[in-house]
C-alpha cells in the first residue's frame, strides 16, 4: 500500500494492527534499501518506509532542512501509528535524521535500530587527522556535486558512489541526493552542527555496524556504553557500510531476535 503524506509516497506493508517499524535510508539510497527487511518483518510488524524528500524526482531539487525532514517523519508516524510509539530502523543519513527526531520527540519512539552510524558528535572527537581528511574530501566532493547539478553533478555523484562501493542501482543515483552534505559544510544557520544535538538515547537500542571499512562511523566508547545499558547492544558484522544488503539474512536474524525480546 502507498499513502501520500505531505506530498511524499509512503510505502506500508504488514498488518495495520501490528507494531510499526519506520525505516529511513541514507545516501545514495531510496526506500528500496529495506526490501529484504520488509519481506522478513512484515509478517509480524507494520513496515513503513519512504524515500527522503529531494532524493527522487517527485520532490523539488532543493536542500531540505533538518526541521523539514524530521517534521515529515513526525507526520508519517502520527498519521500511520496514531497513539502508538514506533521502532526506528535507520541507516547512514537516516541515522542522523532519525536520531535527531528521537531527541526532539522521544515520546513517539519505543526503540531504535541504528545501522553503521553512531553518535556523530562523539565520533568527531575520536577521529584522527587521516580520517578527518578522508571525510572532508568525499563530503565536499558531494557537496560541490549538489551545487553544480546537471550532468556533471550527477557524474560526480555516481563516481563517488562507485568508489565507496554503494549498493544502489545507478539509475536512481543523482546529485539531488547530496544536499545533506551541502548543508553540512555550507548550510550556515541550517547546517547540521547547528540544527542537531548529541544523540543520547534512553530507549532500548540495537546498533549494527560493518567492520570492513577504512574507519568506524562511531566511537568505541559509545559502543561500550551502549552495551552496558539494559536492553541495548551493539553487533559488528564482517561487512562494509551497507550491512543490511551485504549480510541480509544474518541482519534480519539479529534484528528480528532483538525486536522480539526488546521491551
Amino acid at each position: 500500500m502507498i499513502v501520500s503524506i505531505a506530498g511524499t509516497d509512503v510505502h506500508v506493508d504488514g498488518d495495520e494492527a501490528a507494531s510499526a517499524i519506520v525505516m529511513v535510508h541514507g545516501w545514495p539510497d531510496t526506500y528500496r534499501l529495506w526490501d529484504a527487511q520488509v519481506e522478513f518483518l512484515k509478517a509480524g510488524y507494520r513496515c513503513i518506509r519512504f524515500t527522503l524528500p529531494g532524493f527522487d524526482e517527485t520532490r523539488p531539487r532543493r536542500a531540505y532542512t533538518v526541521d523539514e525532514v524530521t517534521g515529515l517523519l513526525r507526520q508519517v508516524i502520527v498519521h500511520l501509528s496514531p497513539g502508538r510509539r514506533v521502532t526506528l530502523m535507520l541507516h547512514d543519513w537516516g541515522c542522523i535524521y532519525g536520531y535527531e527526531f528521537y531527541m526532539r520527540h522521544p515520546e513517539l519512539v519505543a526503540r531504535i535500530v541504528g545501522v553503521d552510524i553512531g553518535d556523530v558528535r562523539g565520533l568527531r572527537q575520536a577521529l584522527g587527522a587521516r580520517e578527518k581528511l578522508y571525510i572532508l574530501a568525499y563530503q565536499v566532493w558531494l557537496a560541490l556535486a549538489w551545487k553544480i547539478g546537471g550532468r556533471l553533478g550527477d557524474w560526480m555523484t555516481r563516481r563517488m558512489a562507485r568508489w565507496v562501493r554503494a549498493r544502489s542501482d545507478p539509475r536512481f543515483v543523482s546529485s539531488r541526493m547530496n544536499y545533506p552534505y551541502y548543508l553540512t559544510w555550507f548550510g550556515g544557520s541550517q547546517s547540521f552542527g547547528r540544527q542537531t544535538r548529541r544523540f543520547q538515547p534512553s530507549c532500548p537500542m540495537l546498533f549494527i555496524y560493518g567492520e570492513r571499512k577504512l574507519f568506524m562511523f562511531h566511537a568505541s566508547d559509545w559502543v561500550e556504553a551502549l552495551n552496558r545499558r539494559p536492553g541495548s547492544k551493539a553487533v559488528g558484522f564482517d561487512t562494509g557500510h551497507w550491512v543490511m544488503l551485504q549480510r541480509a539474512e544474518r541482519f534480519n536474524q539479529v534484528a528480528g531476535e532483538w525486536l522480539a525480546g526488546a521491551p
